[in-house]
């Protein structure tokens, strides 16, 4: 994997996917090392971002190493009219990896394409997220001992939503059965079912989940996302549909568990938090063992 872009989680063979989370687990067992020392990461969010961009940051300064950037296009010579072209080919010169992300799909594939040294892909519009992936992947693994065979649960925005784009195509090596929940304007999109068809992976699509909820392996809740919608109305009746509540869990398996790449709005009330069946807050935790793992396998630190 040197010196590899991580653009999108189909970069990685099934192969490399599990070697990555063989060595998330030796990250979690051994977070604070020096094998990013004399290595300089450049992390520029030309969107919004606490989890990832956070956890990325730890997982340089807890391997040695350090991290240049910004946090807001707005304070970088973006805010000039600078091009992503230009832009990339100059942070390249001052750093040994790039982690980026932007809101226009197919940007972290062009920053690829143009950099000096690998770019990884921290999201890009409604197209891919697959650190997120990776780390998801990471806390199924932990939670259910297994990824094969699992019935998964993806709820709420499903059109837009990037983590469960990468996620389905991820879990697509591991013999899934996938229940879509969404409303019928944020279902999944047709080229993600034709995707599971040719596979052969058997999915189901629903407008409510509260009657099935007893056979998920993993519920994995997305929130609505605001910055996807051009009309706030639209938003406004959209937002609550599927709300996770403390009650509905009485039934599950004792095995499932909640998973969410975060920020939460109100699709999961505060009351689950505290069910054991909770573990979005340890899967965030999860993800900078991953970034770490991801960034020493690019860089062939390992």
């Amino acid at each position: 994997m040197k010196n590899r872009s991580l653009v999108s989680i189909e970069d990685y063979s099934k192969e490399e996917i599990l070697r990555i989370l063989e060595l998330s687990e030796y990250f979690e067992n051994n977070q604070n090392q020096k094998l990013l020392e004399n290595k300089v990461v450049a992390m520029l969010f030309y969107e919004p971002s606490t989890r990832t961009r956070l956890s990325f940051e730890s997982a340089v300064n807890r391997l040695g190493g350090r991290v240049i950037g910004f946090s807001d296009a707005g304070s970088s010579s973006v805010s000039k009219g600078e091009s992503l072209k230009d832009t990339i080919q100059t942070v390249s010169k001052y750093s040994d990896l790039i982690v980026m992300r932007h809101p226009l799909e197919g940007a972290a594939r062009f920053a690829s394409e143009v950099s000096d040294v690998p770019v990884i892909n921290a999201g890009d519009g409604a197209n891919q997220h697959p650190t997120q992936t990776l780390l998801d992947l990471y806390s199924i693994l932990k939670t259910q001992g297994t990824l094969n065979d699992l019935n998964i649960f993806l709820v709420g925005d499903l059109k837009y939503g990037r983590t469960v784009h990468s996620l389905l195509i991820a879990l697509s090596h591991f013999n899934p059965v996938f229940n879509f929940i969404a409303h019928p304007r944020l279902q999944i999109p047709n080229e993600y079912k034709i995707y599971l068809n040719e596979l052969g992976i058997k999915y189901y699509e629903h407008t409510e989940f509260s009657s099935i909820i007893s056979k998920a392996d993993i519920i994995y809740m997305t929130r609505v996302q605001r910055e996807r919608f051009t009309d706030p109305v639209e938003y406004e009746k959209i937002k609550d549909v599927y709300v996770l509540k403390n009650s509905m869990l009485d039934n599950t398996k004792p095995n499932m568990r909640i998973l969410h790449p975060l920020p939460r709005v109100n699709e999961i009330d505060i009351d689950v938090d505290d069910n054991p069946k909770a573990y979005y807050f340890t899967q965030a935790k999860n993800g900078v063992y991953t970034r770490q793992a991801i960034i020493a396998s690019i860089l062939e630190l390992n």
